[in-house]
C-alpha cells in the first residue's frame, strides 16, 4: 500500500518527497509529465492504493495544461465534424469535473449571434443534439434568442444585420489551479510528486523491459536513479524525447498544434455570458470566454514542426483573432489592448499526410504500450483527463502485473471542493482560501495587497511556496495566481514583491531575487504585444 506518513492533508512539500524518493526501493507505477493527464493519473493511482510517483521537468501544468481556452466542453466543433464518441464521453466528463470541483469549474451560458435565419435553425438543430448526447449530464436548454435578448445578454456585439441567436450552456473552469489541486489530491492519497525533476534516461531490466528511469533534481544537479513496475510517458507534446530514450530511431508520433489566446477588458464584451462564433474565414470556431473579470478570445490552430515550454504566438495567429473577433464586436480589439497573449501546443497525433490540417486530426487520446512495455499516453483534452487516467492505470495494472484494484475517482472531490463559500479571487481556493487569510494573523504585511489593480495579497504567496511547491517567481504570477495569464504587464509590476516573499519562505539572498526579477521580465514581455520594463525593477 501506498506511504502515506506524515502527509499534509493540503501541503505539496518538496523536500519531504525527495526523502521519500531516497527511501522507497520501487513504485508501483512512476509517471514522467506534470500536465493534466498526469496529475491525473497520479490520482487515480494512489487512491486505488498503488504506490505512486510523478515527476515534472519544468513546474506542474507549465506547458499546454496551463494555456486551455478554459473551457470543459463536449466540444460543439466534434459534434460537426461526426466525432460522436469523443463528445459523448466528453459531455460525462464535464458532469463528474462539476460534481468534484465545483470551487473550479461552473456552467457557463454561451451565445451563438446569427446573422442569416438559416443559421439560427442550422445550430440550433446541432445544440439540441449536443444537449440530448449529454443525457443525466445536461446543464442547460439550448434555445432561440431574439436580437434584443442576445444585445442584453452580450450589449457588445455587433447590432448590424443581427436575426438573434442561440443560447446553449458548457462548461468553464481555471485549469493552471485545478492542476495544482489534483496534485494536492494525489498527495493526499499518499503519491509522491516533484517539478523541476527532468528524466534523462530510462532503465531496462534483463529482459529488456523498462522498469525505471534517472531524473536531475534541476534545484539540486542531483541524479536520482528509481525502479518500478511501470513507467507512464505522459509528457504532452514531448512524449517522442522519452519514447527517443528508449529507442535512438524512433519516428515521431506526435506533431504539435498552436492555438494562441487573447485577453483583453471585460468591457469589450459586455455580460456575463460568453461568445461564440461558429463559423471563422478557416472554417474553425472562435470563442471569447469571460474568465477571472477578463475576456480571454481565442484560439488558433497552427501545425507546427517543433515545439518547446514557452510557445510564441505569431502575428498571423494574433492578427486572425482580433480581426476575427472584430467582426463581431462594436468596439474592434487592437494589439494595445491586449493584457496578455499566451501560446499553448497540442499534443496531436502526426498525421500521414503531410497535407493533412490539424482540424482534421482526431483530438481523442491514444494509448498505445511498447515492446519495452513502456506506456505512452498523448491527445485528449483537459474535459477528459480523468477518463484518460482511468484507461492509463487499467492499462499499467495489466502491464506491471500489479494487483487489480477498482478506480475510484468518479466519487473523488478534488482538493479545495469541501468548501464553495468563498467569493470573488478566493473562490478558486475553496476550502483553503481560510487557511490562506489565517496566515495574515502571524504577519499582517500578508494583508499588502500586491498590485493595485488585482487583489491578491503577500499571504496568497507564502502559501504558494509552503503547500502548492512553487518554487520560482513565474511559478506564483503565472499558475498559482493567473496574472501572468490576465495581465502581463501587472504581473511585472509584481516581481520584486513576489520575489521578496519567495526569498524569504525559500531562504534565498538577493542575487537570486534579481535573477528571479530579471528572469520574469524577460519570460513576462513575450506575453505582451510591445516590451515593457517596470519602473520598480533595475531593468
Amino acid at each position: 500500500m501506498q506511504n502515506t506518513a506524515n502527509k499534509n492533508h493540503y501541503s505539496l512539500n518538496r523536500d519531504l518527497n525527495i526523502d521519500e524518493i531516497t527511501q522507497i526501493d520501487r513504485w508501483d507505477i512512476a509517471i514522467i509529465g506534470g500536465g493534466a493527464t498526469g496529475l491525473g493519473i497520479a490520482v487515480d493511482a494512489a487512491s486505488r492504493g498503488y504506490k505512486t510517483l510523478l515527476v515534472e521537468q519544468s513546474d506542474f501544468a507549465k506547458g499546454t495544461s496551463s494555456r486551455s481556452t478554459k473551457l470543459v466542453h463536449g466540444g460543439v466543433r466534434y459534434l460537426a465534424q461526426g466525432d460522436i464518441k469523443l463528445v459523448y464521453s466528453a459531455l460525462k466528463e464535464r458532469g463528474i469535473l462539476f460534481k468534484n470541483a465545483p470551487h473550479l469549474a461552473h456552467v457557463q451560458s454561451f451565445i451563438i449571434p446569427c446573422y442569416t435565419l438559416f443559421a439560427k435553425l442550422k445550430f440550433l438543430i446541432g445544440l439540441k443534439i449536443y444537449d440530448w448526447m449529454a443525457g443525466k449530464y445536461r446543464i442547460g436548454k439550448s434555445s432561440l434568442l431574439s436580437k434584443e435578448r442576445v444585445s442584453n445578454l452580450i450589449p457588445e456585439v455587433r447590432q448590424s444585420q443581427l436575426k438573434g441567436g442561440i443560447e446553449y450552456f458548457d462548461g468553464q473552469f481555471d485549469d493552471a489551479r485545478l492542476a495544482i489541486n489534483l496534485a494536492q489530491t494525489a498527495s493526499q492519497y499518499g503519491a509522491t510528486l516533484l517539478n523541476y525533476a527532468k528524466v534523462t534516461a530510462l532503465k531496462k531490466d534483463n529482459n529488456g523491459k523498462i522498469k525505471g528511469f534517472t531524473f536531475v533534481d534541476k534545484e539540486s544537479n542531483e541524479s536520482y536513479t528509481i525502479h518500478a513496475k511501470t513507467v507512464i510517458n505522459a509528457t504532452g507534446v514531448f512524449v517522442d524525447e522519452i519514447l527517443t530514450l528508449a529507442h535512438p530511431n524512433h519516428k515521431p508520433m506526435v506533431r504539435p498544434s498552436q492555438g494562441v489566446h487573447i485577453v483583453v477588458e471585460r468591457s469589450f464584451l459586455g455580460g456575463k455570458s460568453a461568445l461564440m462564433i461558429p463559423e471563422t474565414s478557416d472554417g474553425r470556431v472562435l470563442f471569447g470566454v469571460p474568465w477571472h473579470s477578463h475576456l480571454v478570445l481565442g484560439t488558433t490552430d497552427t501545425p507546427l514542426n517543433e515545439h518547446s515550454l514557452e510557445p510564441r504566438a505569431l502575428d498571423t495567429e494574433i492578427d486572425f483573432i482580433l480581426n476575427t473577433a472584430g467582426e463581431y464586436l462594436n468596439r474592434k480589439p487592437t494589439r494595445n489592448d491586449a493584457l496578455s497573449i499566451f501560446a499553448g501546443l497540442r499534443p496531436l497525433a502526426a498525421p500521414t499526410d503531410d497535407k493533412e490540417s490539424t482540424k482534421e486530426i482526431s483530438r481523442d487520446h491514444k494509448l498505445i504500450v511498447s515492446d519495452e512495455d513502456l506506456i505512452t499516453i498523448t491527445g485528449g483534452k483537459w474535459t477528459t483527463y480523468r477518463k484518460m487516467a482511468e484507461e492509463t492505470v487499467n492499462q499499467a495494472i495489466k502491464t506491471g502485473q500489479l494487483p487489480p484494484a477498482p478506480c475510484k475517482t468518479v466519487n473523488i472531490k478534488i482538493h479545495g471542493a469541501e468548501n464553495q463559500t468563498a467569493q470573488g479571487h478566493w473562490a478558486v481556493y475553496g476550502s483553503d482560501a481560510e487557511p490562506i487569510k489565517s496566515l495574515i494573523i502571524d504577519d499582517d504585511r500578508l494583508a499588502q495587497q500586491l498590485h493595485p489593480r488585482h487583489a491578491h495579497i503577500g499571504a496568497e504567496v507564502v502559501w504558494a511556496v509552503r503547500h502548492e511547491m512553487a518554487r520560482t517567481v513565474e511559478d506564483v504570477l503565472a499558475r498559482r495566481m493567473r496574472i501572468l495569464f490576465l495581465d502581463a504587464r501587472a504581473a511585472i509590476e509584481m516581481a520584486p514583491k513576489v520575489a521578496q516573499l519567495m526569498s524569504d519562505e525559500l531562504h534565498k539572498d538577493d542575487s537570486w531575487i534579481r535573477q528571479q526579477i530579471a528572469s520574469f521580465n524577460d519570460l513576462a514581455n513575450g506575453y505582451l504585444a510591445e516590451p515593457f520594463y517596470s519602473k520598480t525593477t533595475d531593468s
